[in-house]
């Protein structure tokens, strides 16, 4: 049997990294949605249509780069030495390292192309003479991109936020770069299990890798779901 403290041990892992999905697939919707709208809009200006190929590949990148090594360079543009860190503390305001928010900027910068991509994609299946008729009956952008655009997309952006909480319950390198393990602040339940392996802790271990996988069953289920709606015409 498992005592009490060791439930409420494993407990407190899944309630940060639940809190840091949220968190972080909420900033997305609010940040990212508009960039990736931008992204998929077309471009008379060749400088502007390169800048957004260019902006793509940097999105891209944690597709491709190992998340510690995104997780070093956050640690250091965050630390107090060097970057934002640095500036932070010239004007007395706390290190983002091994802290909660620390985790979300971290979590934000490596699930962004999983969330960009889908919505970016959907954003480019609104056909043109929808975007015609709300030019020549809505002049504000703002008004075409909440009215028009948003609508138009809303499968890619529920399939986006779906991949992109998923992905963020199941970060290890970079939330453990940049945030550490500090109970009910910082430890996540990938950490958790770790921690638990290490200490040979394997009834644990098992016990919120179980959890972790029907969890991620429901969200794979989901997200294929809302894909075969996405492919309908």
């Amino acid at each position: 049997m498992i005592d009490q403290s060791l439930m409420s041990d494993m407990l407190s892992p899944f309630w940060v990294s639940i809190k840091l999905a949220c968190v972080t697939t909420l900033c997305l919707l609010l940040f990212a949605t508009p960039i990736a709208y931008w992204l998929a809009k077309p471009n008379r200006i060749k400088a502007i249509g390169r800048l957004k190929v260019l902006l793509m590949g940097i999105i891209a990148m944690p597709l491709v780069l190992p998340p510690t090594v995104i997780g070093f360079y956050l640690l250091l543009l965050l630390s107090p030495s060097v970057g934002i860190g640095k500036w932070l503390s010239e004007h007395n305001i706390s290190p983002l390292i091994f802290t909660f928010e620390g985790l979300v900027i971290g979590s934000i910068i490596y699930s962004l192309p999983f969330y960009i991509q889908p919505v970016y994609a959907q954003f480019l299946r609104i056909p043109q003479s929808v975007t015609e008729v709300a030019h020549l009956l809505e002049p504000s952008r703002m008004r075409r991109f909440m009215k028009v655009a948003l609508p138009q997309a809303r499968v890619g952006i529920i399939l986006g936020s779906l991949v992109s909480f998923a992905h963020t319950i199941g970060e290890f390198g970079v939330v453990l770069m940049i945030g550490g393990s500090i109970s009910g602040e910082t430890k996540v339940v990938s950490i958790a299990i770790y921690e638990q392996v290490e200490a040979l802790n394997y009834e644990a271990a098992h016990m919120m890798s179980g959890i972790l996988i029907i969890m991620g069953v429901v969200m794979v289920a989901l997200i294929a779901s809302v894909s075969r709606i996405s492919q309908r015409p």
